[in-house]
């Protein structure tokens, strides 16, 4: 059975509207909103586009170039990214955690159950979505330039 590679793709443009939203608070010395979950410098947004939508979890293609630790959030279907701030419970667990220790060819590890978890709700939501959104948090040396991230469905029939 065919399969289907979907690649997160940066938002930049969402993230820098995040972006602009912290940078708004600290200018005028507010606080985020009760429950809002701010951007934080080393978090990033990206996205999934579904083309299909009845699909089953397969697997996770991450690769890290270098040694880090990437950390993806899902945010739940209710998020207007355009209409609303990012709330807190507006975000799902659990959420995949890829590290690759220091070593030139030191394999890409998760956490297995949570990321197969984390798999199977992304096939649940896109049944219901074309589009979804994720945090991702880059650490220990992580970055964009560095992370390339894609997740793997079976169509179903």
């Amino acid at each position: 059975m065919a399969q289907l590679e979907v690649p997160f793709r940066p938002d930049a443009q969402l993230t820098e509207v995040m972006r602009l939203r912290v940078q708004s608070l600290q200018q005028r010395g507010h606080k985020r909103q009760d429950g809002e979950r701010l951007l934080q410098p080393h978090e990033a947004v990206y996205r999934l586009d579904f083309s299909k939508q009845s699909l089953s979890f397969s697997h996770w293609s991450v690769r890290l170039a270098s040694r880090g630790r990437l950390t993806i959030t899902a945010t739940s279907q209710l998020w207007t990214p355009d209409l609303t701030h990012l709330m807190t419970r507006q975000l799902l667990e659990p959420a995949g955690v890829f590290w690759r220790a220091a070593g030139g060819d030191a394999p890409v590890q998760c956490y297995e159950a949570d990321a197969h978890e984390f798999g199977e709700r992304i096939a649940e939501l896109a049944k219901v979505r074309k589009v979804m959104y994720f945090l991702f948090a880059f650490a220990e040396g992580c970055s964009p330039e560095t992370a390339d991230c894609a997740i793997t469905f079976r169509p179903e029939l």
